[in-house]
Parts: structure tokens; C-alpha cells; sequence
């Protein structure tokens, strides 16, 4: 794709990485085929080829009005179409560039802009989301149907091991996680500890920075990831194998901080060694030897939702299959396994009308077999399929735990 940059965009910082991505697409449309969006809506500027060209404009200085920005809004950043382009155009990365240079160029509404802030700031807060999530689930059982569903019911915490093994890992505890689902690390940590590792949680570590970054606004995600490569580095230098990731679309960031912060004096050799210690969840227990957890799954079915962060951000589509086939679990028939669930971070809250309809269509493919559970592997889909699912919702290293147990 030939570009013609403007001339008060070349001294960006990321202008050159954005050109570079533009001049990749070869205009094919394959894209198109599996994104979420443009299934949904049919809308050539809902679909990534669309939302290129107004980039480009955007980028080459063209008018860019508000049609533009809710195009751009609507995109899931899924990153389904980096898996499918034959080209391999850096979607995902063009898409943060273009929002984050959007803000500046077309401030939004006060409205928009108090509810993006107020996003950015309620749901990394490690003592404010908890409080307000409290009083959601005080007073659940008395909220009219359709909000009860947004709130998860309480889960009581189960205990973390107390043995200590010479192999360390660091676990990232996440925004919602700790007290929406707080079963989730802790079963992490009981399953390593299986596996002779010990789990530990830098306490002064934050927010990954993805809620921030997707969002537009990059400096303040800058200061998340500084602050988290500054709580892990003590663990890194005394021997910590691993900085563990249960939630894929956190670990999707943490694997970026090294490119991210490559141009950062200070900290760019450290994130890139984060970058290279960050693993998911399933590609820890993968490398093991799973036989020593001894598991007994029972005889219902589950079916797998892989998320789009899984899938495509990490590149990881079947090690939780893997894992759950090799420990006996009996495996449901899905269909559309590739297309999004209509989570993606903050988008079910931004779009909920999309969202909705992607859920709904979500449910259906993972329901196709009847199940008896449905597992997953990040925070944010499965809170989002909770809210409409008629069979129980679980982080799939609940089920593991479970069935070592």
C-alpha cells in the first residue's frame, strides 16, 4: 500500500512502525472473512481492510470526523485478522498507534472522555474496583435480571499452598481477577506446587496496561509497565523462572513490554528479559510432566473457549486442549472457535449492543454438544460469558484443580 505520510506525523515516535504496517497490506480482504465485526455489521469500514484505508487517511492528514472514530471504536482488536492475512500486517499494533494518535486529533466528548477516564481508573484500582464489586454482590440477589447478571456472584477464596519449592514463579494477580474470581491463581498455584514450583505474587506489582494502552492512552500505560518491571526485577535476579500469566490478555501486553519500551533508556533491557519470561498459564503446565497430578475429570463434557488473546495474541490455540485432553477431561464439539466472544477488555461495556450479539452467537457455537461446563482462559470472557450462559463458567485451571483435588 503506497502512503504519503503527513508531514506533522513523520516526527512521531510510532509514525514510521505505522507506515511500515500500512505499506505490508496487500488489499486482499482475506481479513474480512474472520472478523468479528464485519460479520456482524457487513460494513466494509467494520472490517480490518476498512479500518486500514482510514488509518491511511488518517495518517496522510485526510478529514477524519467522528464516522471515523466509531469505526476504529468498533474493532474488538481480536487480532483474528493478523492470523488470517496472508501478508502478515501488524493489525493490532496499526490500530493502538491510529487510537492513541486519534485522541489528540479529534478530542471527544466530555461524556466519552469521563467514562474512558473513569474506566481507566476503577478497574486497575486495586482497593476501589474490590469495594465497588463488594457492594454489587451485597446487594445482588435484590438488582433487576439484566444488571444482576453483569455482577459474578461471591466466590469464597481457597487457600494458596504453603510448601516452598526451589523452583519460583512469579504470578501477575491482574485487575478484576483477585476479587471477582480469586480461586483462579490460587488453583494455579496448588497445581504448580503440584509440579514442585512455588507461585509468589510481587506485592507491589499493577494493572498490566493493556485496559490503559487499548484505551489511547500510552503514557499512562508506560507508568504501569515500569512499575511492574520494577516489582518483578528483585524475583528475576534471584532466580524466578517465569513471570506467569493465568489471563491471556494480560499476558498478550506483558509479552509487548519489550517492543514497547525498546526506545526507553532506562528500562528497555529489563522488558525485554519480562518479555521473554512471560509465559501463559498452559505453556507452563505443558512443559511439565502432567502425570504427577494424578487426575480424575469425571464424565461430563466440557467445551473449550480459547481466547481471541490466546489464540492470536499469544499464538497458543491448543495447549489448554492439549493439556485437558492428555488429563482425561472429555472435550465438547464447538463451532466458530476463531471469532470473538464480544468481551475484549472494556469493548462489552463501550459496545454493548455489538457485544451482545457476538455473545449470543459465542454461546450458541460453544453450545452445539451440550456441555455440562464451559472453560476458559481469561478473566474478562468469562466474566462476559457468565452473564448470558446456562451452563456454569470456569477458568479452565479451576477444572484442573478440580479434578486433581
Amino acid at each position: 500500500m503506497k502512503t504519503n505520510i503527513a508531514p506533522r506525523f513523520t516526527a512521531l515516535p510510532d509514525t514510521q512502525e505505522a507506515e511500515a504496517i500500512l505499506r505490508s497490506c496487500v488489499h486482499c480482504g482475506f481479513c474480512n472473512a474472520t472478523c468479528p465485526t464485519y460479520q456482524e455489521l457487513q460494513d466494509e469500514r467494520d472490517g480490518p481492510r476498512g479500518r486500514i484505508y482510514l488509518i491511511k487517511q488518517l495518517l496522510e492528514g485526510g478529514e477524519v470526523t467522528h464516522r471515523t472514530r466509531v469505526h476504529l471504536d468498533r474493532c474488538l482488536t481480536c487480532r483474528n485478522c493478523e492470523t488470517t492475512c496472508p501478508s502478515g500486517v501488524n493489525y493490532g499494533r496499526l490500530l493502538d498507534i491510529s487510537r492513541n494518535l486519534m485522541e489528540s486529533e479529534l478530542p471527544r466528548s466530555p461524556v466519552q472522555r469521563s467514562k474512558r477516564w473513569l474506566l481507566r481508573k476503577v478497574l486497575p484500582a486495586p482497593a476501589l474496583f474490590p469495594f465497588i464489586l463488594g457492594l454489587g454482590q451485597a446487594v445482588r440477589p435484590w438488582l433487576p435480571p439484566l444488571l444482576r447478571s453483569k455482577v459474578p456472584p461471591k466466590q469464597e477464596t481457597s487457600p494458596w499452598p504453603a510448601s516452598a519449592h526451589p523452583r519460583t514463579m512469579l504470578i501477575l494477580q491482574s485487575c478484576a481477577q483477585p476479587s471477582a474470581t480469586p480461586n483462579t491463581n490460587a488453583a494455579a498455584a496448588r497445581v504448580l506446587d503440584k509440579l514442585g514450583i512455588s507461585l509468589v505474587a510481587a506485592p507491589d506489582a499493577v494493572c498490566c496496561g493493556a485496559l490503559s494502552y487499548h484505551l489511547g492512552a500510552h503514557t499512562e500505560a508506560v507508568h504501569y509497565m515500569r512499575r511492574n518491571i520494577d516489582a518483578w526485577w528483585p524475583a528475576i535476579e534471584s532466580g524466578a523462572e517465569a513471570i506467569v500469566i493465568s489471563a491471556s490478555g494480560c499476558g498478550t501486553m506483558v509479552k509487548d513490554y519489550g517492543h514497547l519500551l525498546k526506545q526507553d533508556a532506562n528500562y528497555a533491557g529489563k522488558a525485554a528479559r519480562v518479555s521473554q519470561l512471560c509465559k501463559d498459564l498452559s505453556e507452563v503446565i505443558a512443559g511439565e510432566d502432567i502425570s504427577r497430578l494424578l487426575v480424575n475429570p469425571g464424565k461430563g463434557k466440557t467445551a473449550l473457549h480459547i481466547p481471541c488473546s490466546m489464540q492470536h495474541g499469544l499464538g497458543l490455540p491448543d495447549t489448554v486442549g492439549d493439556i485437558f485432553a492428555k488429563a482425561g477431561f472429555a472435550l465438547a464439539t464447538t463451532n466458530e472457535s476463531h471469532l470473538c466472544c464480544g468481551s475484549a477488555g472494556t469493548y462489552s461495556l463501550l459496545q454493548p449492543k455489538i457485544s451482545a450479539r457476538l455473545l449470543r452467537r459465542k454461546l450458541r457455537s460453544l453450545c452445539v454438544d451440550d456441555p455440562d461446563q464451559i472453560a476458559t482462559a481469561n478473566i474478562g470472557c468469562q466474566l462476559h460469558l457468565q452473564t448470558q450462559s446456562q451452563r456454569p463458567v470456569f477458568h479452565w485451571i479451576e477444572l484442573l484443580d478440580r479434578a486433581m483435588a
